[in-house]
């Protein structure tokens, strides 16, 4: 049977990146076209608003759902020298990269003076409460209704909790025991199969979604809204490049090893990475860096590579952060220190599960939003500053998986270079 044509039948076959930056594009053009228009914004706002709220929807499944999925899949069995010694150095790199993230957010004051209409709607939003009480909110005293109000940190608590419960129940001796374990592992990892299928689904609608909250934005802000877009783009790649030459090669210089050797056998995996956006879709060449030019035995890389692309998104964090003083600049209410050090806590605890996910930044992101009361639900001011990033996350997206990917590179080499199962023949050649 031939297949159908027609506008829908380009529309679903045409790359989905490319419609949402089409989105982009379009929705700033007309939106400068026809600036103030009031009967065009009140046509258009319901159709930004059902974008929103479909991404609102999907949050809290895919945080349960992949969470469980991502802790769960790592068998304790396997976390011994190299596991622990890996899931410290991700875990390390992760906090950096959110730090590194954050400190340029705070230099470069990405989308300051944008000023989107309806920002002093969220004052009452944003007063959080302080670090110490977070922290302590992070155990849920009931995660049922966390799950229902949509706490984010909470949820990732339990689920990370109930994660590494299950992988442990998973290997228990009494067959009984491991079956149930198994049942449960394979009814979560079946419906975040089915939680992914939506998020496409949902992806779909994007480019309409995107095209009709920056069509508001620029009809309401006119050309000055691009110089924004423009700012937190060369924020984010400053901050991957800081990651790369700072934070890689100087944990590269600091076990002995050379950074310039490096950042030369890291090259493939990390063009790879930049031209598919896909950290999985990278494992074959990573793999083959990893052990025919550093050296790093299979029995290293086969653990730390398929695991980092699980739980290490360096790369992301550094976007996340970034993202997050973008969108509060952007409506007025920059971000407090207390606020930036949930952004680090949700940032870091996010990354062990998401990475497997369509979209995973920008899902992320609606997490760390969330996490400081930046609603986008719930207000036109940041729905409308999160569709401005949503509508450059393909040039984002680049940048930031070819980060990730270098970071599990590099923590490959040092795990495998601190075991003795890094062949330095091979990487000195």
């Amino acid at each position: 049977m031939s297949e159908k044509s027609g506008l829908f039948s380009f529309y679903f076959r045409s790359n989905l990146l490319v419609r949402i930056l089409g989105g982009l594009i379009l929705g700033a053009v007309f939106g400068i076209i026809f600036q103030h228009a009031d009967t065009a914004i009140s046509i258009l706002t319901p159709l930004g608003d059902l974008f929103i709220r479909l991404l609102k929807m999907i949050v809290q499944p895919v945080i349960i759902f992949s969470l469980i999925v991502g802790t769960a899949s790592i068998a304790p069995s396997r976390l011994g020298r190299v596991g622990v010694k890996i899931i410290i150095f991700y875990l390390f790199t992760s906090f950096i990269a959110i730090i590194v993230g954050l400190l340029v957010g705070n230099v470069m004051q990405p989308g300051q003076g944008l000023d989107l209409a309806g920002a002093n709607a969220v004052v009452k939003e944003l007063q959080s409460p302080s670090l110490i009480n977070t922290l302590l909110a992070i155990v849920p005293t009931n995660p049922f209704e966390a799950f229902a109000k949509g706490d984010v940190l909470p949820t990732i608590c339990f689920c990370i909790f109930f994660g590494i419960a299950l992988a442990f129940l998973r290997e228990h001796s009494e067959e009984r025991i491991r079956i149930a374990a198994d049942t449960t592992y394979k009814f979560f990892e079946g419906a975040a199969e089915v939680i992914y299928k939506v998020v496409g689904w949902v992806m779909q609608y994007a480019p309409i979604g995107v095209f009709a909250l920056i069509f508001v934005v620029f009809s309401k802000q006119g050309a000055e809204a691009f110089g924004p877009l423009v700012g937190v783009t060369i924020a984010v790649y400053i901050g991957l490049v800081i990651q790369l030459f700072v934070v890689y090669c100087g944990l590269t210089f600091l076990f002995g090893l050379s950074p310039i050797k490096f950042l030369k056998k890291v090259r493939a995996p990390m063009l790879t990475a930049f031209v598919t956006r896909s950290s999985n879709g990278t494992l074959p060449v990573s793999m083959e860096t990893a052990e025919k030019l550093m050296g790093v035995s299979k029995g290293v890389y086969g653990f730390t590579l398929p695991l980092g692309a699980t739980i290490n998104m360096d790369g992301t964090t550094i976007y996340l952060g970034i993202c997050a003083i973008f969108i509060a600049n952007a409506i007025g209410m920059p971000l407090t220190f207390s606020q930036q050090g949930v952004v680090i806590l949700t940032a870091v605890l996010a990354s062990i599960g998401t990475a497997g996910v369509p979209g995973a930044g920008a899902i992320m992101l609606l997490m760390v939003l969330e996490s400081v009361g930046l609603s986008v639900s719930s207000n036109q001011a940041v729905a409308m500053a999160y569709g401005m990033i949503l509508g450059i996350d393909a040039i984002l997206d680049m940048g930031r998986t070819s980060m990730n990917i270098v970071g599990d590179m590099s923590g490959t080499m040092i795990v495998g270079k601190l075991e003795g199962e890094m062949d330095m023949e091979v990487w000195n050649k």
